[in-house]
């Protein structure tokens, strides 16, 4: 690491071990009840344990090409998908695995495709980046940095046109958040007022270099200041944070107010991708992050104190969390690869 990386790295330590007080403070923040707690922890342990074990099958050779593991960041979409309800869309980028997961679809069927198999989501051909389930109204995993802020914004255009009152949430990560069709989107979204939540996960370093690098202006909730596109900043490390922060921003839209900016300030414990050694930070950053703010173990030592549950019944939750993702594993690496001639299909689609 180079003297300017050195320096980037302490400055980036020191922005990120102040995500609550700059997000604000936690104490204000609604308190979960006993069932939203359980559900909050079963889904954000359901991402983790899925993604350790795609980077295991990763490491064995049974994914291939390019694989981004959101392990750190559970308690963003978690959050997001307990403010919303039935028919509201989400659309992301390639770090998609949780997004999929806590929209309901299928762990096998995720694994499936995560190892080229014909029972996967995109029937083998996609792959982690480009998998889709309109029954689940997820709309990708886009590999293009900031495609998913456009196609967002038509999903919820066609919300408006038909009348119904359906959002879309939109993610898009920090190093997205310079690309010139997000803010094309922007203008568009507010000049048409329509239903879309913007959701910048900001892990502070988008593919390895640090937000300060570059980035003129690192508040990302006021990117669409001069378009009149409220935000603000939440710490994407608190699911209740998370939660209350969607509940005011998807009221809001579907009451015909336009779109909103939530920049989630979270973290990711991974590289950018499994090729990625992340030698831009240091391991005792990261270890700080996990020991004092992990989204997951926040939930745990709350239900622990509250008496909401016991350690014996949070260990059997985590054993049936790894039954499913072990059966995913399993099942993927032993399904049937798609045929030769699927090369050709999926092609065109006639309408």
């Amino acid at each position: 690491m180079t003297a300017s990386e050195e320096h980037a790295s302490v400055h980036a330590d020191e922005d990120i071990m102040n995500i609550v007080e700059t997000a604000g403070s936690n104490a204000s923040v609604p308190d979960f009840n006993a069932e939203q707690e359980r559900h909050a922890y079963r889904e954000m342990l359901l991402i983790r344990r899925f993604e350790e074990k795609a980077g295991q099958l990763y490491g064995m050779g049974f994914i291939g090409g390019f694989c981004h593991l959101y392990i750190g960041q559970e308690a963003v979409v978690t959050g997001m998908q307990m403010a919303i309800k039935k028919g509201d869309q989400l659309i992301t980028t390639y770090r998609d695995h949780g997004h999929m997961l806590s929209a309901g679809m299928d762990p096998k069927g995720v694994m499936a495709e995560l190892t080229g198999r014909e029972s996967g989501y995109s029937r083998g051909k996609g792959g982690s980046m480009h998998m889709f389930s309109i029954e689940a109204n997820f709309y990708g995993g886009h590999g293009i940095v900031g495609a998913s802020t456009p196609l967002g914004s038509g999903l919820a255009f066609a919300n408006k046109y038909r009348g119904n009152d359906n959002v879309c949430l939109s993610y898009f990560g920090d190093g997205s958040a310079n690309q010139g069709q997000v803010y094309e989107a922007f203008n568009m979204a507010k000049l048409w007022s329509l239903p879309v939540i913007y959701i910048i996960e900001n892990n502070k370093y988008a593919m390895g270099t640090s937000i300060d690098r570059s980035s003129s202006t690192t508040d990302l909730s006021q990117r669409g200041a001069s378009f009149d596109i409220p935000g603000e900043q939440i710490d994407g490390m608190d699911v209740r944070a998370v939660k209350a922060a969607g509940d005011m921003a998807v009221a809001r839209a579907r009451e015909g107010k336009g779109p909103y900016i939530l920049e989630m300030l979270t973290y990711r414990y991974r590289g950018h991708s499994m090729s990625d050694p992340a030698k831009y930070r240091t391991k005792e950053e990261v270890q700080k992050m996990r020991t004092e703010h992990d989204p997951i173990e926040q939930v745990r030592a709350r239900m622990l104190d509250k008496g909401i549950a016991g350690e014996d019944e949070l260990k059997q939750i985590d054993k049936d969390v790894r039954a499913i993702v072990n059966e995913a594993a399993e099942y993927a690496q032993n399904a049937p690869e798609p045929a030769a001639s699927e090369l050709y299909t999926d092609i065109l689609k006639e309408t």
